[in-house]
């Protein structure tokens, strides 16, 4: 069974300037942004004819949508933007997760961006920016990146206990520049204009460019608390018109522990998994496959209109019985 989470536009509070930035850690916004969307989609406690109030978490039931062997966690309307596509800037970024085989990717693609472009009711996005798992940008490595070409990539040391659920070998370039041509059949089409790579270095660069017919656009790196990125990539990415752009995203931006504890059936879960006396979830090992954010901003204002998170995870399908609707 495929498991399709949403935060929803986590905007809706009202429109954000972008020159007021969160500097919140991707994978904290989006578990919150989870939460926060499956607790607006819950039903309130009722009271029952002799007074006690009913179980404070409703069954997932009644809060999700199944159609066929996919569930909608929580049930979703799309959000379109309310100005013509014209007036925005629309950002996505795709998280691709560890231990997932690489011969996905191309259909995960599509399907991140096909539910970004019904979210926002709109036909094409300006930019994506693709994160390879495994992947970390490390600054003090950039010193000697042009002068040792063969140094293989380095490991994550990032302990973070949200960023993996263990240790995430770097991903080869060959799977990434496969990868890549899926891309660039996108930007042929015409529904990304820009691509766009994540915690890529000189080294990296210099292998990938060679083997582009679409060459991305932008760098976005990670440069953890220094925010000095190293004078090699910066000559570099000017030599070849690549922009440098910096971010707070985690590599591993939603683990299995973290999602597991989010659908449990435990006092942080809203009990779409059975355990802990909740019978009627369904039952089985969720694994998440991809995450994908979105941010649209109104051109002419700077501000953030729209922003917000799918994932997309499966459940063993052989353990599953939890009734369908």
């Amino acid at each position: 069974m495929k498991l399709i989470l949403s935060t929803s536009n986590i905007m809706s509070g009202g429109p954000s300037v972008i020159r007021r930035p969160t500097f919140e850690k991707s994978n904290t916004e989006l578990t919150s942004s989870l939460r926060e969307n499956f607790a607006v989609h819950q039903r309130a406690p009722t009271p029952s004819a002799n007074g006690t109030s009913a179980p404070s978490k409703p069954s997932f039931r009644e809060w999700t949508t199944q159609q066929d062997d996919t569930l909608y966690i929580p049930s979703h309307a799309t959000s379109p933007l309310s100005e013509p596509r014209e007036s925005y800037d629309i950002t996505v970024k795709l998280f691709y997760l560890p231990n997932i085989p690489a011969d996905r990717r191309c259909l995960q693609t599509r399907e991140a961006i096909n539910l970004v472009l019904q979210e926002l009711g709109t036909t094409s996005i300006d930019l994506l920016i693709v994160s390879f798992p495994g992947i970390t940008f490390d600054a003090d490595d950039e010193d000697s990146d042009l002068d040792d070409p063969v140094t293989p990539p380095s490991v994550p040391t990032s302990t973070d206990d949200a960023s993996l659920d263990a240790e995430s070998v770097p991903e080869d370039m060959e799977t990434i520049i496969t990868t890549w041509h899926t891309l660039e059949k996108l930007y042929e089409e015409k529904i990304v204009s820009k691509l766009g790579i994540a915690e890529f270095g000189v080294q990296r660069l210099n292998k990938l460019l060679p083997n582009t017919k679409v060459r991305p656009t932008v760098d976005q790196i990670n440069v953890r608390d220094c925010c000095v990125v190293p004078k090699p990539l910066i000559l570099y990415a000017k030599q070849e018109g690549i922009e440098l752009l910096t971010h707070n995203d985690c590599t591993n931006v939603l683990p299995r522990g973290t999602l597991r504890e989010i659908l449990g059936s435990g006092e942080k879960g809203v009990g779409v998994l059975a355990g802990e006396g909740n019978n009627k979830g369904l039952k089985g090992d969720v694994e998440p496959q991809w995450v994908v954010k979105y941010t649209a901003v109104v051109k002419d204002r700077g501000v953030v209109e729209s922003k917000g998170y799918f994932a997309v995870a499966e459940l063993n399908k052989e353990q599953v019985h939890g009734a369908r609707r």
